[in-house]
């Protein structure tokens, strides 16, 4: 079992507490607990076995009944808790929840109202209006809920890349342990970094391939068989299609690159091999009937002589061209950043105090950090008020006076995450955001204001002296909210103009600006600061490696990214 499963299993607790109308403290601490634990990099199942409640307890957000919980679901799969609400509420009432628009309030009252237990007698009874005469609902919430189906619907049967990574990871690590597997590789959508992933391929060279097959379809987790043959099966893993191949050594590269895709990248590859006489296909590269390379993936684009092409890049959006004229760019790796100008803290909504946040940020050899905690605005977070960004300031100096004196080449820099609001006023006054090192601009409220509007939102911000970044500009939540209306050309020449730096957030289900837009920033020549918006200590190295490989995706090098410079030279680019 990994991560992800314990914290799926809190969050369906929480879901269904929540439907139930229980006591709201309960459901924060499963939801917390959560979302700790997803974005662990240990093992919980090891921690659990090897320390047990009081070894958990340690970890942030976790509490003694969730550590006895984390302790049952080591050893069983599950937890008495889970199973006994989950024969609470019908099956299909869970899947509501993924819906967005629509919370578990709303839920419960169309249970009882209506006996809504589905997607599809939802759909039906908005669509008969039979849910605007309810109290509290509405014509406006029904056309809600309408948009959120159809949103639901978009994404279901995706995977956010957060989701499926650690899974191919772990499925990749078990059959490495195997003598019988003699090269593998995570392949398709996911090995291009995709942000969701439809389903996972693997490959594989063996030279017995039936001993392979069966570990793999004997896995942990394994929900069905889809199919089992000599050199290819289907399984669903934690309910994840699941395809596994296995191809001859001398054809491994050709088929890497084949299964790698996309589909409109090998079709400009194959073109380009039928130019020079060549048919290039998963089995190797041929000029007739001789295959004359496949071992090696690079041997695919030297035989079309072009320059390799990473995986992350294989979208048919000029990576061809690019490589015909040797102009690859040097793309952005993990140890070229040196600080995280995003992270959030206990003085808002953050679980750790500055000084953890610091310790851990130097274990992953940063050398800065921008407490960026939320304005007063966003009180559901427990915003600051400038009293408390004074307080705050006062630490932030004991904190790196104690680094100075210990010799430790490390700065926590005083920053905020402030409001942008829907009047455009910045939620600090000036005097406050002066005395700050970094002010992250971002909008939380008012997602529905019209394109016009909030593009002038966002670019009076930036036209704001004291404001150095813009936090997740679109403002979108992948499978729960849609970007905001925005002209994203006009935000681009703002951020030009006004030398603001655009941030890339790295948290999973944000991933925003997202490849297509850090591309187009590229070419504007603005810089991004890839941040996590880290609530815990943990979250910093769990997350950065999905706005990295967002990073690379948009073809952004070391160059373009503002925290990939030490302290000195990355405050110089600061408008503050």
């Amino acid at each position: 079992m990994i991560n992800l499963d314990m914290a799926r299993i809190f969050d369906e607790i929480a879901d269904i507490l929540e439907v139930k109308g229980e006591n709201p403290f309960r459901i924060r601490a499963y939801r917390r607990a959560a979302r700790t634990i997803e974005t662990l990099v240990q093992d919980l199942k090891v921690i659990a076995e090897r320390g047990g409640v009081s070894e958990l307890k340690k970890i942030p957000g976790v509490g003694e009944g969730i550590a006895k919980k984390i302790v049952e679901i080591a050893k069983t799969g599950d937890c008495k808790k889970h199973r006994e609400l989950m024969q609470e509420v019908p099956p299909g009432l869970l899947e509501l929840l993924a819906i967005p628009r629509i919370g578990p309030k709303t839920i419960a009252k169309l249970y009882e109202e209506l006996e809504i237990k589905s997607v599809e007698e939802l759909e039906e009874a908005a669509k008969a209006h039979k849910l605007e005469a309810l109290p509290g609902l509405g014509a406006k919430v029904e056309e809600n809920i309408l948009k959120g189906i159809e949103q639901y619907r978009r994404y279901k049967g995706r995977a956010l890349l957060s989701k499926a990574l650690p899974y191919a990871e772990s499925i990749v690590t078990e059959l490495k342990k195997l003598d019988a597997v003699d090269k593998i590789t995570i392949a398709g959508s996911l090995r291009r970094m995709r942000e969701t992933i439809g389903d996972i391929d693997i490959l594989v060279v063996s030279k017995r391939p039936k001993e392979v097959m069966d570990a793999f379809t004997s896995l942990d987790g394994v929900e069905d068989i889809v199919a089992k043959g000599d050199t290819k099966s289907s399984i669903v893993l934690k309910g994840m299609d699941v395809d596994l191949r296995v191809v001859d050594a001398a054809s491994f590269g050709a088929a890497a690159h084949y299964f790698t895709g996309s589909k409109h990248h090998n079709i400009r590859i194959r073109e380009l091999g039928v130019k020079r006489g060549l048919k290039i296909n998963e089995y190797g590269i041929f000029r007739g009937d001789e295959k004359i390379g496949g071992e090696d993936e690079e041997d695919v684009f030297k035989s079309v002589g072009v320059a390799y092409i990473p995986p992350e890049l294989r979208e048919d959006r000029g990576e061809v061209e690019a490589a015909k004229e040797n102009r690859i760019p040097k793309l952005l790796e993990l140890s070229d950043l040196k600080g995280d100008l995003h992270v959030h803290t206990k003085w808002s909504d953050g679980k750790n105090s500055i000084e953890e946040m610091a310790e851990t940020a130097i274990a992953l050899g940063y050398e800065y950090i921008a407490v960026a905690d939320h304005s007063p605005a966003v009180g559901i977070a427990g915003g600051m008020n400038e009293d408390k960004v004074k307080k705050r300031e006062k630490e932030i100096e004991k904190v790196n006076e104690k680094f100075e004196k210990e010799g430790t080449k490390f700065r926590v820099l005083s920053a905020a995450e402030v409001d942008i609001k829907s009047d455009f006023s910045m939620d600090f006054p000036d005097e406050i955001l002066k005395s700050l090192d970094v002010v992250v601009g971002a909008v939380h409220t008012k997602f529905s204001q019209d394109r016009g509007t909030m593009t002038e939102r966002i670019i009076t911000a930036m036209e704001n002296e004291n404001v150095d970044i813009i936090a997740h500009p679109t403002g979108r939540v992948l499978g729960k909210r849609d970007p905001y209306e925005v002209d994203m050309e006009r935000l681009m020449e703002a951020a030009k103009d006004t030398g603001t730096v655009m941030e890339l957030n790295s948290f999973p289900d944000r991933l925003d600006l997202n490849d297509v837009h850090c591309r187009l920033a590229k070419d504007y020549g603005i810089l991004i600061a890839i941040s996590t918006d880290a609530h815990d200590a943990t979250q910093m190295g769990a997350v950065i490696k999905y706005g990295v490989a967002t990073a690379r995706r948009g073809w952004l090098e070391a160059k373009d990214v503002v925290n990939t410079r030490g302290l000195e030279e990355m405050m110089r680019m600061m408008k503050g």
